[in-house]
């Protein structure tokens, strides 16, 4: 060890000391699929290898031509990124290194920051390699997709936009739309419930707010202050938890007062890079959060998301609210989209003294509602105060479980969602 190494050994941690002389994950693996080689400003040149499975760095391996400090940066670098999602991985920054380390000498800190740097070149690489490798529509097999050709009225650049959308949805298994025929009925609620629920039961969810005037659902998931990221010509999506990734227009927006002001085709096209340009990877579900009604944004998401897609349909009990989400039921009988279900939200509320139940909104109007209109009724999810709490505090009920009425009421309704048979079975 040379003498730098040895006046900063005696001042650091014992986390540090152990990874100054013995490095874990020293040396280049037999294969890897993301690499990156930097120099430092200090002139120490730092190597990262990734290897991934099932969509989570598997091994992460390093050198360096530094001393002691950044053998340890590098080395806790590669520990913090193991296990965790490529999309996670890449928001380790200098700081998280230094805090596992349990910090480093002032003149050594930049060791963190170039094993940061280098870490997150190496998972850009990791990207890069993989839409290389994303399904080809020329490879395609399937003899009735439409995107393989080029039709008669589109330009070559409308084509390959169309064929970047399908690639990226045929990584999809199903898509729910979460809609409603008005607002205020909680649907954002819903849909930030239900993508916690499915991603709680291990499946890879993406959760995509599309509410262009009242994005609510970075609030709800407790992400708010995230700024998304990209990587040449993909969005990365906010990580919450392990396997639910989050993408919302309110990331776009520089305040959150201030107001969206655009027209039809500009939603449109919000829409759909979204859908074509976020680095969602391999889901078991993409749950949307739509505005209200039957405009511009509901068309626009239905019309994009292709196959393999339904609806969830949020009403409250009320006849006002119910016959507004009739005529979304009609909507999207019109358009040719399944109608998974109907939920019946605010149902009910059950009085924490005297445990009897209250009907503020009635009761019975979704359940009537789906039998009239030949669809499944999912089930009734009460009133309860948690709930408030819960989205104030960007915490999902069902984030941690089952256990308020109102979370076992969300939880019913996933069970009824995932029994149908059709949803399940597209699930790759």
């Amino acid at each position: 060890m040379e003498d730098t190494d040895l006046r900063i050994h005696g001042g650091v941690s014992p986390q540090a000391s152990e990874r100054f002389e013995q490095p874990r994950n020293y040396g280049p693996p037999e294969r890897f699929d993301g690499h990156a080689r930097i120099t430092g400003p200090c002139g120490d040149t730092m190597e990262f290898w990734l290897c991934t499975n099932d969509g989570r760095i598997a091994e992460a391996r390093f050198t360096t031509t530094g001393c002691g400090p950044s053998r340890a940066a590098g080395s806790m670098a590669t520990e913090l990124a193991v296990g965790k999602p490529p999309r996670e991985a890449a928001q380790i920054e200098q700081a998280d290194i230094l805090a596992a380390l349990g910090g480093l000498p002032e003149e050594s800190e930049h060791c963190a920051l170039l094993a940061s740097n280098t870490l997150k070149v190496a998972i850009d690489d990791l990207g890069n390699r993989k839409a290389d490798d994303s399904p080809d529509c020329q490879d395609c097999g399937s003899a009735t997709c439409s995107s393989k050709t080029r039709h008669q009225d589109e330009s070559e650049e409308q084509f390959r936009q169309r064929q970047a959308l399908a690639r990226r949805m045929c990584q999809i298994g199903y898509k729910i739309l979460v809609l409603s025929g008005k607002g205020g009925v909680g649907k954002s609620t819903v849909a930030a419930n239900l993508a916690a629920a499915l991603a709680q039961r291990g499946k890879q969810v993406g959760l995509l707010d599309i509410d262009v005037h009242g994005p609510s659902i970075p609030r709800l998931m407790g992400v708010e202050t995230k700024q998304i990221q990209g990587t040449g010509e993909e969005i990365i999506p906010v990580e919450v938890g392990e396997n639910l990734a989050v993408m919302s227009v309110g990331f776009l927006l520089p305040d959150s007062r201030q107001p969206v002001i655009w027209r039809g085709p500009r939603k449109h096209g919000v829409i759909r890079q979204f859908l074509a340009d976020t680095a969602w990877g391999r889901l078991d579900y993409l749950v949307v959060d739509s505005p209200p009604g039957t405009g511009d944004e509901p068309m626009s998401i239905a019309q994009l998301v292709g196959d393999s897609a339904g609806a969830v349909i949020v009403t409250t009990p009320q006849e006002v609210a119910v016959s507004d989400v009739r005529r979304c039921v009609a909507f999207c009988n019109e358009i040719s989209l399944p109608v998974l279900g109907i939920v019946e939200n605010m149902s009910g509320q059950v009085c924490p003294k005297c445990g009897e139940r209250i009907d503020l909104f009635k009761r019975g109007g979704g359940a009537a509602l789906a039998t009239e209109m030949g669809a499944t009724f999912l089930g009734r999810i009460p009133i309860d105060p948690e709930v408030v709490v819960a989205g104030d505090a960007g915490r999902p009920l069902l984030r941690d479980g089952p256990q308020s009425p109102a979370s076992k009421a969300f939880s019913g309704v996933v069970d009824s969602i995932l029994s149908a048979e059709h949803v399940e079975h597209q699930v790759p």
